[in-house]
C-alpha cells in the first residue's frame, strides 16, 4: 500500500473514558504515521489525547461526566436532549478553533454531533470511529422505532426533534436526526465482529469491524499475581456506574471460602473502601486499576459488560460474569453469553453463592476455554489499530474527495 501524504485530520469525541480510549491507539498511530492530529475534546482527557502526539483542541461542554453519571436522569429523552444541547453550544466553539486550519478528513464518535456538521461546512470528507455496537439492517424497525415511539408522541419529544431538525437545517444539512450518527457515509468498528448483534445483516459496505485497538498500555501500569494466587478473579463495574458497595462485599464474600482464589476490586472513584467493611485476606482493592494488564493474567473476569472491558475479557480469553448496569451493557451481556464464554448475571440476582457458582462453572469448563481461544484467535486476524489506521489514509489517498491543503 502506498502511504498517504501526511495530512491534517481532526478528531471530535466527548469527556467518556468509553468514547474517547477506543480511539487513542489508532490516533496515535496515525501520529506516527506522519499524520498532523487535533483532537477536539473537553480539558478532563486533553492531557490523555496529548500523550499519543496529537494537539488536544480543548472545548467547553455541558454533558454530564463520569463524575457524575446520575445526572443522566431516568427518562430516554434525558439521555438524548443533553447531546443537542451540547451540539449546538459546541459547535461554535468548535468551528472557531478550526476557522484558519480547516483539517482534510474529520474523523469523530458517535456522540460528537457538530462533527458531521463541519465535515459538510468544511466539504471535506467523514468517518466514523464506532465503539459499540452498530445497527444492522432492519434495526430501525426492530428496535429504534419501538424505543423512540413514546418519546416521539410527547410533546417534550416532539420539541427535541424540531430543534434538531432546525439546527440541521441551519447548517443546511439535509439528514434526518436519527441518522445524523447512526448512519454515517462510512465508519470503523472498533469492537470485535464477535460482539456484534445480527451481525450476518450489517452492511459492511458502511460498517467495517477492525475490532480491538488496544494497544500495549505499558503506560497504564503493571500488575503482578500474589505468590500462592492459584486463580484471580478481577472484578471491575467500569468507570461511571460504579455506587455498588454491596455489590463488592457481596464480590469478596463469594470466595471467602476459596483462598486458593485472589480477588481484584476495581471499585471507582465513588465509593470508600472503607465502605466496604473487613474484607477477606484474599481480596485487594483498588479504585482504579490496569484492568488489561490483569486480565492477561486473570482465570476470569465479573464485568458490566461495557463494550471496552467485553472485547478485552475476549482478546484475553477471560471467561466472564456479566453484570450489565446500563444502555448497551445488556445486550452485550446476552451476546457474550450466546458466545458461550460468559454467563450473564442481573444485579438483582447476585449473591455470593450464585456468583461464585457462575465463576467457577465457566472455569471448570474445557468447551468455555476452547471457545475463548477460537474468539481471540479470530481478533487477532481483524487487523486492529494497524488496519484501522489504513483505512483511514485510504480515505485521504482517494481521487474524489476534494482535500484541502494548508
Amino acid at each position: 500500500m502506498t502511504p498517504a501524504p501526511p495530512a491534517h485530520l481532526a478528531m471530535f469525541s466527548i469527556a467518556a473514558h468509553g468514547h474517547v480510549n477506543p480511539s487513542l491507539e489508532v490516533i496515535r498511530e496515525l501520529v506516527a504515521r506522519g499524520h498532523r492530529v487535533s483532537y477536539a475534546v473537553p480539558a478532563p482527557f486533553a492531557e490523555k489525547v496529548a500523550d499519543t502526539g496529537a494537539t488536544p483542541v480543548v472545548y467547553a461542554s455541558t454533558l454530564p461526566t463520569d463524575d457524575d453519571p446520575d445526572a443522566w436522569g431516568t427518562e430516554l429523552i434525558d439521555h438524548v436532549e443533553p447531546f443537542l444541547n451540547d451540539a449546538v453550544q459546541a459547535l461554535p466553539q468548535l468551528a472557531k478553533a478550526f476557522e484558519e486550519d480547516v483539517p482534510d478528513l474529520v474523523l469523530h464518535d458517535i456522540t460528537a454531533y457538530p462533527a458531521p456538521v463541519l465535515a459538510h461546512t468544511w466539504g471535506v470528507p467523514s468517518l466514523s470511529l464506532w465503539p459499540n455496537l452498530v445497527p444492522w439492517e432492519g434495526y430501525e424497525e426492530e428496535v429504534a422505532e419501538p424505543m423512540f415511539a413514546e418519546l416521539k408522541a410527547s410533546p417534550r419529544g416532539r420539541a427535541y426533534y424540531a430543534r434538531f431538525e432546525a439546527w440541521l437545517a441551519e447548517h443546511r444539512v439535509d439528514t434526518h436526526p436519527d441518522r445524523l450518527i447512526a448512519r454515517p457515509r462510512r465508519a470503523l468498528v472498533l469492537i470485535p465482529r464477535a460482539l456484534q448483534p445480527h451481525a450476518d445483516r450489517v452492511d459492511e459496505s458502511v460498517y467495517t469491524f477492525v475490532g480491538a485497538c488496544q494497544g500495549a498500555r505499558a503506560d497504564q501500569g503493571e500488575w503482578r499475581r500474589p505468590a500462592g494466587a492459584e486463580k484471580v478473579v478481577l472484578v471491575s463495574l467500569g468507570s461511571s456506574f460504579t455506587k455498588r458497595p454491596e455489590f463488592y462485599r457481596t464480590c469478596a464474600e463469594a470466595f471467602r471460602t476459596l483462598p486458593d482464589w485472589h480477588v481484584v476490586l476495581q471499585i471507582g472513584r465513588f465509593v470508600d473502601p472503607a465502605e466496604l467493611g473487613e474484607l477477606p485476606g484474599n481480596v485487594e482493592v483498588h479504585s482504579w486499576v490496569p484492568q488489561l494488564a490483569i486480565l492477561r493474567q486473570a482465570d476470569a473476569f465479573v464485568t458490566h459488560a461495557g463494550a471496552g472491558g467485553s472485547q478485552e475479557g475476549l482478546a484475553t480469553a477471560t471467561p466472564m460474569v456479566a453484570v450489565p448496569q446500563a444502555v448497551d451493557q445488556f445486550g452485550n451481556a446476552e451476546v457474550l453469553q450466546a458466545l458461550g464464554v460468559a454467563r450473564h448475571l442481573p444485579m438483582e440476582d447476585v449473591t455470593p453463592e450464585r456468583l461464585r457458582e457462575a465463576v467457577l462453572a465457566l472455569v471448570g469448563d474445557p468447551e468455555v476455554a476452547r471457545r475463548a481461544a477460537a474468539i481471540q484467535a479470530d481478533m487477532a486476524h481483524e487487523g486492529g489499530t494497524l488496519r484501522a489506521a489504513d483505512l483511514i489514509e485510504s480515505e485521504l489517498s482517494g481521487p474524489d474527495r476534494g482535500l484541502r491543503r494548508g
